[in-house]
């Protein structure tokens, strides 16, 4: 699989530890050369939880995994799910995996709930328990680990 790359990319995929900075423009195979430096890694043995794989859009970080996923199957690296131990989702998602992880060491209980601009909205025009509605729907929409926190802790500012 690794011969579908070009020399630069293919130099980029095999580098050795250490960070290593890559500037392209759009179209050049960014996410290739990503894809197949993440399956070259966990195949030199490196522990796939150690990894950390961002993108704007869940779409593309399921993408980008599921090709993790297909490089190792395509070169014999066939041990199977290394690529659902990466860190990999979209900036929001792992901030807030995250702060759930580390929420007590910041006086938070991890099953808080994310407002966004829609369920500020909400919330600030709702006469009773403004903090309410939004939490409720925000978690119905998200996640099913998502539910309110307390009232003074979670009651947004509506300006």
């Amino acid at each position: 699989m690794l011969d579908e790359l070009n020399p630069e990319q293919l130099a980029a995929a095999q580098h050795g530890d250490g960070p290593l900075l890559i500037v392209a423009g759009a179209g050049t195979g960014k996410t290739a050369t990503l894809v197949h430096r993440v399956a070259h890694l966990i195949g030199r043995g490196a522990d796939p939880r150690r990894i950390l794989l961002l993108t704007f859009t869940r779409r593309a970080a399921a993408e980008m995994l599921r090709r993790v996923e297909a490089v190792r199957a395509a070169t014999g690296d066939g041990r199977g799910g290394a690529s659902e131990r990466v860190w990999g989702g979209t900036f929001h998602a792992i901030a807030a995996r995250l702060l759930r992880i580390h929420a007590r060491d910041i006086g938070m209980e991890p099953d808080f709930t994310i407002l966004d601009r829609g369920d500020a909205k909400i919330s600030c025009t709702s006469p009773a328990q403004p903090w309410a509605s939004a939490a409720a729907a925000s978690a119905s929409r998200r996640s099913p680990r998502a539910s309110m926190s307390t009232p003074a802790a979670s009651t947004p500012s509506c300006r």
